[in-house]
C-alpha cells in the first residue's frame, strides 16, 4: 500500500519536497512554518488554564477564596491574583452601583465582583483552533482571509500576559516559561524518538549535520529558535508519508514567537503605556521593511524577526484591549479605519500573490495588516460574556476543554491529521467495498479525515494533556471541561491506494507546517 500525495493538479511532488508546505529550515529554501497554537484557557485557578498564557497563580491548595458558577476560584482579596478583576471590557461595561443609603447595610448586599473570565475571548480561542485543525488538513487558502486564527490567539495571549504583569515581570515570565516547557519536552521525545527510529542521523543530515546541527537540538528543549528535522524520512510504503516529521515539528515555530513575546512584554508593555500609538503601530511598520524584501534577513533569524513584526500588533492590541484603549475610541472610527487597512491588505495580496493564491501566510504586509483590522473589529464588539448565550450555551464543556488543553491540541494536531491516512485505508480492505463504495469514499476522503482526527485529539488530551496541569503545579484531570456546581471545601476545583481494487490516487491533505 502506497501513501504518495498529489497536489491539486495531480502532479505527484518532488521527492524531496513536503507536499503539503514547504518546512522554514534553511535559509536558502522556501519558506514553511507551521500554523497554529493557541493560547491562554482554562476557568479554574486550580487546573483550567492553558500553559500559553494563563496567568501564574501559585496553585497551593491552601489558597482562599471562594468559587464562581464555572468552578473558577476566586481569592478573596488577593491582589497578586489574576482572578481579582473582570478584564478591562468587562470593567468598562459594568453599571455602576450606588452605595447603600443604609450604613447597617451587610456587606453580603454588596455588588458581586466578576470573575476573572470573558467566555467572548475563549470562544475565539476555541474557534481559533478549530480553524487552525482544518486549515492544516483541507489547506484553502480562504480560511486565512475568514478568520486570521493566528492574530487572533497572539492578540488574546497579549492581553492575558498584560494582566498578568500587574506583578513582577520575572515571576511572570519565569510562570510562562514553566508552563510551556513540560508539554514541549514530552512532544519532543515522541518526535526525536519517532525520527531516530525511522533511521535519521542528524551528524549525516546534509541541511542540519555537524556540530551546528547537534547544537540545534537544544530547541526542542527550549524553542529560542527552529529545531532540525529531516525533510524527508521513511520510504512510501510506512504508514506515514515521507514528510510527517517536517509537518509535525515544523509547529513549533509558533512556541518560538511566543516565547519571544513573553519575553518582550514588559518593555513592550513599558512602552505602550508611554507611547500606545507608536508601540502599536510599530510592528506594521516593521513588517513593511522586513516583510517586503526592503530588508532581507536570512535564514531563521530572519523568519523568527518576520513573525515577531507580522504578530507584533496583535500582541499590542492585546494589551490596549486590557488597558481599555480601544473602548475610548469611538466604534465607528475604529471599524472604519480598520476596514480600510484591511482593505489595504488585500489589495497589497493582489498583487503579491504566492505559490497558494490568497493564502496570507505567504504574504506578510497583507496578513498583518489583515489580521491587525480583524482583531480590532472582534475586540471592538466584545461583549465580555461571563456565560456563553442562547445556542451558544451547549458548546461550554467543549469551549471549556479546548481553552483548557490548548497547548496539547496544538502541538498534537497535525501528527494526528497524518494519523488518519493509515487507519481510514483500512477501510479499502473492507469485503463490501465495490468500485463505487471505492469511488464514494476516495470522493469524501478528506472529509473522514476531519471526522476522524478529533477523536484522535481526544486520546491525546487524555494521554499526555494533563502534563498542562502538572507544568503549572496543579492538581492532574484528564477531561476539564468545568463544572457548574459549586466548588467542595478543600477540593480543586489524501488517501494511499487500496489494494483491494484497481490503482486510484487519492487527493491528500495539503496541510502545512507553516500556516497560521
Amino acid at each position: 500500500m502506497t501513501h504518495g500525495r498529489t497536489t491539486n493538479s495531480g502532479a505527484t511532488p518532488p521527492e524531496n519536497t513536503p507536499s503539503f508546505g514547504v518546512p522554514r529550515q534553511r535559509a536558502d529554501a522556501p519558506q514553511a512554518r507551521p500554523e497554529a497554537r493557541p493560547e491562554e484557557s482554562g476557568y479554574d485557578a486550580r487546573w483550567v488554564m492553558s500553559p500559553f498564557d494563563t496567568d501564574d497563580t501559585s496553585g497551593s491548595s491552601g489558597s482562599s477564596g471562594s468559587s464562581d458558577t464555572f468552578g473558577t476560584r476566586v481569592p478573596a482579596e488577593n491582589p497578586g491574583s489574576p482572578f481579582d478583576a473582570p478584564s478591562a471590557s468587562a470593567a468598562s461595561l459594568a453599571p455602576s452601583v450606588p452605595a447603600p443609603a443604609n450604613p447597617a447595610t451587610p456587606a453580603a448586599a454588596a455588588p458581586k465582583k466578576a470573575s476573572g473570565r470573558d467566555r467572548y475571548l475563549d470562544l475565539l480561542r476555541t474557534l481559533a483552533l478549530v480553524r487552525v485543525v482544518a486549515y492544516h488538513l483541507f489547506g484553502w487558502a480562504w480560511l486565512t482571509v475568514l478568520f486570521p486564527s493566528m492574530g487572533v490567539m497572539f492578540a488574546l495571549a497579549g492581553s492575558l500576559m498584560a494582566r498578568s504583569l500587574k506583578r513582577p515581570a520575572l515571576g511572570v515570565i519565569r510562570g510562562r516559561i514553566r508552563r510551556l516547557l513540560p508539554p514541549l519536552w514530552v512532544f519532543s521525545a515522541v518526535m526525536l524518538a519517532m525520527m531516530f527510529a525511522a533511521g535519521w542521523n542528524i551528524s549525516e543530515d546534509p541541511d542540519n549535520g555537524g556540530t551546528w546541527g547537534m547544537i540545534e537540538l537544544f530547541n526542542y528543549v527550549v524553542p529560542v529558535g527552529a529545531p532540525p528535522f529531516p525533510w524527508s524520512i521513511g520510504d512510501k510504503s510506512g504508514l506515514l508519508e515521507q514528510t510527517w516529521a517536517v509537518q509535525s515539528a515544523g509547529v513549533l515555530w509558533y512556541l518560538r514567537a511566543y516565547l519571544w513575546f513573553v519575553l518582550a512584554s514588559p518593555l513592550l508593555l513599558w512602552a505602550f503605556r508611554r507611547a500606545p500609538w507608536p508601540t502599536l503601530l510599530a510592528p506594521l511598520g516593521l513588517t513593511a521593511v522586513v516583510g517586503t524584501g526592503i530588508v532581507t534577513i536570512p535564514g531563521e533569524t530572519g523568519n523568527a524577526v518576520s513573525d515577531f513584526a507580522v504578530y507584533g500588533g496583535c500582541w499590542v492590541l492585546g494589551f490596549a484591549h486590557y488597558e481599555g484603549m480601544l473602548q475610548k475610541i469611538p466604534r465607528y472610527v475604529a471599524v472604519s479605519c480598520s476596514t480600510l487597512l484591511m482593505a489595504f491588505g488585500l489589495w497589497w495580496a493582489s498583487g503579491h500573490l504566492g505559490p497558494d493564491g490568497w493564502d496570507l501566510n505567504d504574504i506578510p504586509l497583507a496578513q498583518a495588516t489583515w489580521s491587525f483590522g480583524f482583531v480590532v473589529i472582534l475586540l471592538q464588539y466584545s461583549p465580555s460574556w461571563q456565560d456563553l448565550p442562547g445556542r451558544l450555551k451547549r458548546w461550554d464543556k467543549l469551549v471549556t476543554l479546548s481553552n483548557s488543553r490548548a497547548m496539547t491540541i496544538y502541538l498534537w494536531h497535525n501528527l494526528l491529521i497524518m494519523a488518519t491516512v493509515p487507519i481510514l485505508d483500512q477501510l479499502y480492505e473492507l469485503p463490501f467495498m465495490n468500485d463505487q463504495m471505492v469511488g464514494l469514499l476516495d470522493a469524501t476522503y478528506m472529509v473522514w479525515m476531519f471526522v476522524l482526527v478529533w477523536p484522535l485529539i481526544g486520546l491525546a488530551i487524555l494521554a499526555v494533556g494533563w502534563i498542562e496541569d502538572l507544568a503549572a503545579k496543579r492538581s492532574p484531570r484528564l477531561w476539564p471541561t468545568g463544572s457548574k456546581k459549586p466548588a467542595r471545601p478543600g477540593a480543586h476545583s489524501g488517501p494511499g491506494t487500496g489494494s483491494g481494487s484497481a490503482s486510484h490516487s487519492h487527493s491528500r491533505p495539503r496541510s502545512r507546517a507553516r500556516a497560521r
